[in-house]
């Protein structure tokens, strides 16, 4: 049975098309582009077309939306070309669902018709210099006047934040509120005055899509930017939103494994030492077995979130599960990927050190994978068990 099996003929031709978009559109740049930190511009006009912005946009407000497995195959897909392009995906999905579950008919009508078709692309402004995974102790506050809100504080580690033309802003709208989650809103906003993006940090991989600060001094935001329209409600909003970025971001890590585990067959077989190909000294041919076995436990493992994510039910344990198990693997494949590929593994004019590179984001991306056995301790404790 195929892994496409699962989806409809419709999600199957879409997999297909992203897949032909990969081989003869990505692959061929994709290390030039890395190589030269350069935003891939002509690859996110593609995926525009390809409607890759509108995945998680109903029809009414002009997307194509697939199930939640289907995704985690695009997402795989583009990663296996270029981790970078899932990434500029990633966060404008979550958005996306955010204002689909949450937001207001009139925010839904004035963003999602553009974000559909990429015109607006979003993305999620969370984590803090000083506060890391710790999401309750926001020091950005939004006080509340006659004429909306006024913003101040630092954002970093902020992917795409000089191309989105939205962003979900985690924030404090009652600092004093007791316990601090029901002090936090998401607010939508836009670039304009009082908002900086100060620098693009510079990164070991995930080239080419920009991660930035931002800083907000005295930024106004109209009454109406809270999502939803009710102050209190941003930490539950957010906290349903990463259960979506983390299962992306573990499809995110399959498709950086799986890019390591094809180049990694395809030099085995290749390579000759001892007068045999290298496939067939066992202790390479050890690291294939064992790479290819977690390649398709993770991917189980994920698509497993999906399907429970799609049937309506709470999915942190199970995200948390998927985002852990798939990004160990990825960064354990990128290695043995060097391994097999020996010294030319260390070279850059080979893919494996660019996976190598790329691998590590999934381990810390989304939540560090230490807060992600947090979340799964918490949710056997609280469901009575793992199949309570």
């Amino acid at each position: 049975m195929s892994t496409l099996d699962i989806l409809s003929e419709d999600e199957r031709c879409i997999v297909g098309t992203v897949r032909d978009f990969v081989d003869k559109s990505v692959k061929p740049v994709a290390r030039e582009l890395d190589h030269s930190n350069t935003y891939p511009e002509a690859l996110i006009e593609q995926m525009k077309r390809l409607g890759a912005f509108g995945l998680a946009v109903p029809e009414e407000y002009g997307g194509t939306p697939v199930s939640t497995p289907c995704y985690v195959l695009i997402s795989e897909e583009l990663a296996r070309g270029w981790m970078s392009l899932a990434g500029a995906m990633g966060g404008h999905t979550v958005v996306a669902k955010l204002l689909l579950h949450f937001g207001t008919e009139e925010q839904k009508q004035r963003y999602l018709p553009k974000m559909a078709t990429g015109e607006v692309r979003a993305t999620m402004a969370l984590t803090e210099p000083g506060g890391g995974s710790d999401l309750q102790a926001l020091r950005t506050v939004a006080r509340k006047d006659a004429d909306g809100y006024e913003v101040d504080g630092a954002k970093t580690w902020i992917t795409n934040a000089r191309r989105s033309g939205l962003i979900a802003l985690l924030c404090k709208t009652d600092p004093d509120a007791a316990p601090a989650h029901r002090g936090i809103s998401l607010l939508l906003v836009e670039h304009g005055p009082g908002l900086t993006v100060s620098r693009d940090l510079p990164k070991l991989g995930y080239k080419g899509v920009e991660s930035c600060e931002l800083s907000f001094d005295g930024y106004r935001a109209p009454a109406d930017a809270v999502l939803g329209g009710v102050e209190g409600r941003g930490f539950a909003q957010m906290m349903k939103g990463l259960e979506t970025g983390r299962i992306q971001v573990a499809a995110r890590a399959l498709g950086v494994g799986r890019a390591a585990l094809e180049d990694a067959l395809a030099y085995a077989r290749q390579r000759e030492s001892f007068g045999r190909p290298i496939w067939k000294h066992q202790s390479i041919g050890n690291y294939l077995a064992d790479m290819a076995t977690a390649l398709t436990a993770a991917r189980q493992l994920t698509l497993y979130a999906a399907r429970e994510a799609d049937a309506g039910r709470r999915v942190d344990m199970e995200a948390g599960m998927a985002k852990l198990f798939a990004s160990e693997t990825a960064l354990q494949i990128a290695v043995n990927a060097v391994r097999i590929h020996g010294g030319y593994g260390y070279s850059t004019e080979f893919d494996v050190e660019r996976y190598f590179r790329d691998a590590p984001l999934m381990i810390v991306g989304e939540g560090t994978n230490e807060i992600q056995r947090n979340v799964i301790t918490r949710q056997l404790i609280e469901r009575g068990g793992l199949d309570a």
